[in-house]
């Protein structure tokens, strides 16, 4: 398991476990994070998983353009560390990403 915190839009503060292979967006629903809407079910298109990151100590995977393209055209507010949590694959490297929750 792969520790995720996302810090919900009321400023709550939760450390989640997320299982190796799932989507960051998946991981959340699960939990009942916050302001995670996750509107597309992952396709790319709504950007109501749209989260700024805070602080990832291992490093993201690059952003691909549909996810730009998404966040340029739908994301309320895209800044220099969006990201869409549906593009983004839970894995030892995220281990203790911080993740704040635009949605809710």
């Amino acid at each position: 398991m792969t520790k995720l915190i996302f810090i919900e839009p009321s400023g709550n503060r939760r450390e989640i476990e997320a299982t190796p292979g799932e989507s960051v967006m998946q991981a959340a629903t699960v939990a009942g994070v916050e302001g995670i809407d996750a509107e597309c079910g992952g396709s790319c298109m709504c950007a109501t998983c749209h989260c700024l990151v805070i602080e990832a100590p291992g490093g993201l995977p690059a952003m691909e353009s549909a996810e730009t393209d998404t966040l340029e055209f739908t994301a309320e507010e895209m800044r220099d560390n969006s990201r869409l949590t549906c593009q983004i694959a839970v894995s030892d490297q995220i281990a203790g990403t911080v993740f704040q929750v635009m949605g809710g």
